[in-house]
C-alpha cells in the first residue's frame, strides 16, 4: 500500500513538473512575442499622428554657406549687437541654419559675438582701411 501510494505521488509530482514545464514555455513564448511586437511598434513610431519625422541632413555647398554668409553680414551690419532670431527672418533661414555662417564669420573675424547660448549678440567688425596703419 505504501508502495502505491509512492507511485501515485511520483505520478502526481511529475504530472506538476510537466504543467509547470508547459507554463513556463507558454510565457517565454508570449514574452518573446510582445517584445517583437513592440520592437515592430518602434520601428514605426514616424508614421504616428504627432510625431514629426527626422529629417536627414545635408552637406550645404560653398556657395550657399557663402552667399547665407553675406546676408547675414548685411544684417548684423544693419542692426549690430541683437540675437540670431532677430537676423533669422531678415535673412530668410532659421536660426539653426545660421550657426555655421556665423560661425565661419567669426573665424574670419568679421564677427564677433558675446554672451552664450540663446543670449548671444552678434556685431560685425569694421574694416579696417589700408591707409592706416
Amino acid at each position: 500500500m505504501a508502495t502505491k501510494n509512492l507511485d501515485q505521488l511520483e505520478a502526481q509530482i511529475e504530472q506538476l513538473i510537466r504543467e509547470h514545464i508547459s507554463e513556463c514555455r507558454r510565457r517565454a513564448a508570449a514574452a518573446v512575442e510582445r517584445s517583437f511586437a513592440s520592437a515592430a511598434k518602434k520601428s514605426g513610431q514616424a508614421e504616428r499622428p504627432g510625431r514629426v519625422a527626422r529629417v536627414t541632413s545635408r552637406r550645404r555647398p560653398a556657395d550657399e554657406l557663402e552667399g547665407l554668409g553675406a546676408r547675414l553680414y548685411a544684417a548684423m551690419c544693419a542692426n549690430p549687437g541683437a540675437p540670431m532670431a532677430a537676423y533669422a527672418p531678415v535673412v530668410g533661414a532659421s536660426t539653426r541654419e545660421l550657426h555655421r555662417p556665423a560661425k565661419l564669420l567669426k573665424r574670419s573675424g568679421r564677427v564677433r559675438s558675446v554672451g552664450e547660448r540663446n543670449a548671444t549678440r552678434y556685431f560685425p567688425i569694421p574694416a579696417r582701411s589700408k591707409s592706416a596703419g
